[in-house]
């Protein structure tokens, strides 16, 4: 992520030693991304990833920790954090909450094809029916009352026709949480944010496997739809038009659902729930484009992208079929 904090490789040594990995042999700091601090770390134990937390609060982290943990142990491919002595998930590195999580192999792909999406949909039905007995809660911190907040902080920026449509999907976005069908949905602790740089695939080409699922700190407490939303809005929309791919959508889709199948409500809710998934993502690379906070290596993602996918969203509402 982005390099908000540095940290100097007596920092980094020191937590190393709290965790018994031995000593630092080499430490990168990794510039994508806008929210965090993270590093790869090398010791002689093995490889590692590093992140300090610049908006998470130590009390805020054990639900994330724990969930990464919990989907770990029931062999889904996401990164274990490291426990220290006490068990403890959450380090303090810098004067920052941190944690330490092995690193996973494989890449992350700019060009998804209908494999890769197969791969992903089973592994996201997978990891939303092994939280059944996932006993912590937290509510999406980018959900609605986040939403509310925001949306007239970054309207004023906005040309006339962007803060209309701001506007008429926030008036849309009130309707469908207040309706009994949404609150009927299914829910859990979902990813909340796996887009494709956030997933890594290993192995021979065409037939590679997802070897990784990782960045759970926007993790939360939603519904499984919501997190199927925004999984189709990024696995499966073409980068240039914002507009669903439906080769890829059906792919991920049929996948999904043979490990999960969607009930009759969450298949006729899932158009608006891309509509609830894109205009969570517009609203936050608006304010970093519009609101942004210093880091060494910040690079804002442009809001126009998303506001394509929401208006596609909105105009073209897709009703899966499989």
């Amino acid at each position: 992520m982005a390099v908000y904090t540095e940290v100097s490789a007596e920092q980094a040594g020191s937590l190393l030693a709290q965790l018994g990995l031995g000593p630092l042999v080499a430490m990168q700091p990794i510039g994508s991304g806008i929210e965090n601090t993270n590093y790869f770390v090398t010791t002689p134990e093995g490889e590692w990833v590093m992140t300090l937390f610049e908006r998470l609060s130590h009390d805020q982290l054990p639900f994330y920790l724990r969930l990464m943990q919990h989907l770990a142990q029931r062999g889904l491919p996401v990164p274990e954090p490291r426990a220290n002595a006490q068990g403890g998930l959450v380090q303090t590195v810098a004067g920052k909450p941190a944690a330490l999580v092995n690193r996973l192999q494989g890449e992350s792909l700019d060009a998804p094809d209908l494999h890769h999406c197969r791969e992903l949909g089973g592994v996201l039905a997978r990891m939303h029916l092994a939280v059944a007995d996932f006993p912590l809660q937290q509510p999406n911190l980018r959900g609605l009352p986040w939403r509310e907040a925001t949306a007239p902080v970054v309207r004023p920026h906005l040309a006339p026709a962007d803060a209309a449509l701001l506007d008429q999907e926030m008036a849309h976005q009130r309707e469908l949480h207040a309706s009994a069908a949404y609150q009927a949905l299914p829910a859990g602790a979902v990813h909340a944010d796996l887009f494709r740089d956030n997933a890594m695939f290993a192995g021979l080409p065409g037939r590679e496997r997802l070897s990784g699922v990782f960045d759970f700190y926007f993790a939360g407490t939603d519904t499984f739809v919501f997190d199927l939303a925004v999984v189709l809005n990024d696995w499966c929309v073409d980068l240039d038009s914002g507009r669903l791919d439906l080769p890829r959508a059906q792919a991920l889709m049929s996948a999904y659902q043979a490990e999960r199948p969607l009930s009759s409500t969450e298949l006729r809710l899932l158009p608006a729930l891309r509509r609830t998934a894109a205009l969570r993502f517009w609203l936050s690379r608006l304010s970093d484009w519009h609101l942004p906070r210093e880091a060494s290596l910040l690079l804002p993602k442009d809001p126009a992208h998303f506001e394509r996918v929401l208006r596609d969203a909105a105009e073209r509402p897709w009703h899966a079929d499989v």
